[in-house]
């Protein structure tokens, strides 16, 4: 999916561009899916560890005795299904399912600019679990910021870049999205029209 940029200013001094290729949930059909995407999520993540509780079962683990009433229909299928199937085959489909159920199904990368202290790089986690990788990099230390190109492939792609002080390397932003020139054009403008805008001279003093 295509690449969105969303701009947040929380004040005058400070800015977030957002990219995303998530599916947008504007509408209520888009937001009943994603419930319904979530719920199954859920569904199966349970499913998945009351099969390896029922493959457990036989043994004498203080955790399970007496939790999981076995008699119940859902009980009966998770011991069912435990049964039938090797323990080595279980323990592969449970790390596939729940590999698929936590893992994120779109990128969010941002550019935060504050001006006076510099700028933050965030790429969001393959998995929901783990956290973004964030870089901060001062005011003091960013020479400039620019829209490069290159080629990826047969194709020639634009990049922004900040150019850091003292690294023989470019930080890209975006790095994983790499969104198209429109949005790095925009925010190109945003971000040096923050961080680097002159401070308004103070008007001389009547005397």
């Amino acid at each position: 999916m295509p690449a969105h940029l969303y701009v947040r200013r929380p004040s005058p001094t400070t800015v977030c561009f957002t990219v995303s290729n998530a599916p947008s949930r504007q509408t209520w059909s888009a937001k009943l899916a994603f419930a319904v995407e979530i719920l199954l999520r859920a569904v199966i993540f349970a499913l998945v560890l009351l099969t390896d509780a029922a493959k457990l079962r036989h043994l004498d683990l203080g955790i399970l005795r007496g939790r999981i009433d076995w008699t119940t229909g859902v009980g009966r299928m998770a011991a069912r299904l435990a049964d039938r199937y090797h323990w080595s085959i279980v323990a592969g489909a449970s790390a596939v399912l729940i590999y698929a159920v936590w893992r994120r199904r779109y990128t969010e990368e941002s550019l935060l600019v504050i001006r006076g202290l510099g700028v933050q790089t965030s790429t969001s986690s393959s998995m929901y679990w783990s956290s973004a990788t964030t870089r901060f990099i001062p005011t003091t230390q960013i020479q400039d910021i620019v829209i490069h190109e290159a080629f990826k492939g047969f194709e020639v792609r634009f990049y922004l870049a900040i150019i850091v002080e003292g690294e023989p390397e470019v930080v890209v932003v975006f790095p994983n999205l790499l969104p198209r020139r429109r949005i790095l054009e925009e925010v190109w403008r945003g971000a040096r029209h923050c961080l680097f805008q002159p401070q308004p001279k103070p008007s001389p003093s009547s005397g």
